[in-house]
C-alpha cells in the first residue's frame, strides 16, 4: 500500500497489521471459563432479568470446546488491515479498495458494544457490487477502523472526551490521501459520523446513518415539539427505565464494573450478548440473527485487547462533558437515513421531523422492513443497497 507523503507531522505513516493473539492469552482464557463460578437465577426469570443462565452455561461450553478463535483471526486477517499514528492515537482499520472506475472512500464507524469485525459484511456488496446485485459505477473504498478506545486501537487511559472525529478526518484525508470521503455509522459511529459533518463539512461528500440519530442542542421543551416528537421521547423514557442500565452505569461508575468484566470472560460475554439479543431484530432468539462464533468473536474482540473498560470510560467522559459547541443548530452535509423496523424493539421510528432539528440536508429517509441495531451485521445487503442508493447522485458533485 502507497503511503501518502507530505501529511501533517502528527501523522505517522502507515504500517500493515494482523491480529494475532498470544497463545498465552487463550490458554489463560480457557483456564477462566473452566473455573467459571456461575451466579444463581431466579425461578423462571429467564431472560427476563439479564442473561439466561442456561444460555450462558451453552455458550460457555461451546466456547471452551467448538470455538476456534485462530481460524476467526485468519478470517478477519483475509481483509486487509493497517495502523497508522494520528493526533498521537495507533488507529486501527481495514482498507480495501472499490474495484469500480472511479470509487470514492468511505468511513464506517461502529458503536458500542459493536467491533470493526461486525461491520465486515458490507466491504463485499460496497467494494465490489458489481457481484454483489448493483453497478460497477456504485464502487466504495471502504475504510472501517476501531474506533479509538476500542478494540486493536490505543485504549482510553487519560481522562478527558475524545474527539474521534478529529482522529478519523485526519486517518482519512491525511493518512490516507482522501481529500474528499463519505461517512456512515450507528450508535457511538452515528455520533462520530454527525460530529464530522459538523466539524469538516468542506471534506464529507455526505453521511448515512442507520440509528442513533442525534438530538437537538439545546433541546426544546417538549410542550414545542410535534406530538409524533414528543410520543418518541415518551418511547425512549420507558427505554431508558428497562434497558438504559448499562449506560448510566458506564457514564457514571465504569471502573466498578470493569473489575469484573475484565476478569471473568463469562462476565464479559453475559454483559455483550445480552445487548445483541436485545438491540438486534431476534424477537428473543439472539441466534436467528447472530451466530455462537460471530457473539463470540466480539467477546473475544473486547477480551484480548482488554478495552471493556477503555469504551465504558467513554460514556463517562461523554456524559460529563460540557456541551460541544459545534453541536449547535444544524449540519447542512447530506444526509441519509435507513431506520431498521425493529432497533432497540420501538414501535416507531425516530420521527423526520425531530431528525431535522440537527441535519438540515435530509435527501433520504427509509423505514427499512426488517433487522436491528446491528444492521451491518443484520442485514448487510440492505444496507449497502442504502448506501449505495444515497450516495450515488453525490458521486460527481
Amino acid at each position: 500500500m502507497e503511503v501518502r507523503t507530505g501529511a501533517k507531522p502528527y501523522v505517522s505513516e502507515i504500517e500493515p497489521f494482523r491480529i494475532e493473539v498470544k497463545q498465552e492469552i487463550l490458554d489463560d482464557l480457557k483456564a477462566r471459563l473452566i473455573r467459571t463460578r456461575w451466579p444463581d437465577e431466579a425461578d423462571g426469570a429467564g431472560w427476563l432479568q439479564g442473561t439466561s443462565l442456561s444460555y450462558m452455561k451453552e455458550i460457555v461450553d461451546y466456547w471452551l470446546n467448538n470455538f476456534d478463535w485462530r481460524m476467526q483471526e485468519r478470517r478477519l486477517n483475509s481483509f486487509a488491515q493497517f495502523k497508522a499514528s494520528v493526533r498521537g492515537w495507533n488507529v486501527h482499520f481495514v482498507h480495501v479498495r472499490g474495484k469500480g472506475p472511479r470509487p470514492i472512500p468511505i468511513l464506517i464507524s461502529h458503536g458500542w458494544p459493536d467491533t470493526f469485525a461486525g461491520q465486515l459484511k458490507l466491504v463485499e456488496y460496497l467494494t465490489d457490487p458489481a457481484s454483489n446485485g448493483g453497478e460497477e459505477t456504485d464502487s466504495f473504498d471502504v475504510v472501517i477502523p476501531s474506533l479509538p478506545g476500542y478494540g486493536f486501537s490505543d485504549k482510553q487511559t487519560s481522562r478527558g472526551w475524545i474527539n474521534k472525529a478529529e482522529i478519523l478526518h485526519d486517518l482519512m484525508t491525511e493518512a490516507l490521501g482522501y481529500r474528499k470521503f463519505a461517512a456512515q455509522g450507528g450508535d457511538v459511529g452515528a455520533g462520530v459520523t454527525t460530529d464530522l459533518a459538523y466539524q469538516y463539512p468542506e471534506s464529507l461528500i455526505g453521511i448515512h446513518i442507520h440509528n442513533d440519530l442525534r438530538m437537538p442542542s439545546p433541546m426544546p421543551l417538549r410542550s414545542e415539539l410535534s406530538t409524533p416528537e414528543q410520543e418518541y421521547l415518551k418511547l425512549l423514557d420507558g427505554w431508558e427505565f428497562e434497558e438504559g442500565g448499562y449506560g448510566h452505569i458506564q457514564g457514571t461508575k465504569p471502573q466498578t464494573v470493569a473489575y469484573g468484566l475484565n476478569d471473568s470472560p463469562a462476565a464479559l460475554a453475559a454483559y455483550i450478548v445480552e445487548k445483541f439479543r436485545a438491540w438486534g431484530d431476534t424477537k428473543g432468539d439472539v441466534e436467528s440473527r447472530f451466530t455462537k462464533d460471530e457473539l463470540l468473536t466480539t467477546v473475544m474482540i473486547y477480551w484480548a485487547t482488554e478495552t471493556i473498560n477503555s469504551t465504558m470510560r467513554g460514556y463517562y467522559e461523554s456524559h460529563h462533558n460540557p456541551s460541544m459547541p459545534w453541536r449547535r443548530g444544524k449540519t447542512m452535509v447530506p444526509m441519509g437515513a435507513s431506520l431498521f423496523a425493529n432497533d432497540f424493539v420501538f414501535p416507531h421510528p425516530h420521527p423526520r421531523e425531530l431528525a431535522e432539528r440537527v441535519y438540515g440536508n435530509i435527501q433520504r429517509w427509509t423505514l427499512m422492513p426488517t433487522g436491528g441495531h446491528f444492521a451491518a451485521a443484520e442485514e448487510p445487503r440492505l444496507l449497502a443497497e442504502e448506501i449505495r442508493t444515497f450516495f450515488r447522485p453525490l458521486r460527481n458533485l
